[in-house]
């Protein structure tokens, strides 16, 4: 797990700031963890994050998640964050990587596709995974394929 966070830490100055760094003891689930948190940094947006191999895999989108189901949310994959994090909520200093307001905007356990593992159902392009919430009811995310040359990956 410490090797899934060093792109984290080596972002952040975690001695200026309240964020986590991964080093608090997570209580154990019976599920996947998820969690939505509103960012307001440089530019609004979205965190989604799914619990998996003991991280948060994280994607950001601009766009708030949606109750219609017609519509579309583009979410661009970033990287992997403590579970710690997934309660987080807070003021991260302007000057700091990510700084602006975080809110805690829903949470709740995922399930990926039936007859996929999870990593299966993160990995895959056209694989989908589940997500109830307190206050998202479900949501279905859809991984998109991006071209060869593509520096990130779409997760929306």
């Amino acid at each position: 797990m410490a090797d899934n966070l060093t792109k984290y830490r080596e972002k952040r100055d975690l001695k200026k700031t309240a964020v986590p760094s991964g080093g608090a003891s997570v209580k154990s689930s019976n599920g996947r963890r998820f969690a939505i948190q509103k960012h307001d940094s440089t530019r609004l947006h979205y965190d989604l994050r799914l619990e998996l191999d003991g991280v948060f895999k994280s994607c950001a989108a601009t766009k708030g998640p949606s109750l219609d189901p017609q519509d579309k949310r583009l979410a661009v994959e970033v990287e992997d964050q403590p579970l710690d994090y997934g309660d987080f909520e807070g003021t991260i200093p302007k000057e700091l990587y990510g700084g602006g307001t975080v809110l805690l905007w829903d949470r709740g356990y995922w399930e990926p596709e039936l007859n996929k593992s999870p990593e299966q159902a993160l990995a895959k392009a056209t694989s989908s995974s589940l997500l109830e919430g307190t206050g998202c009811t479900v949501f279905v995310l859809v991984r998109m394929r991006g071209n060869e040359d593509e520096k990130r990956t779409n997760c929306s």
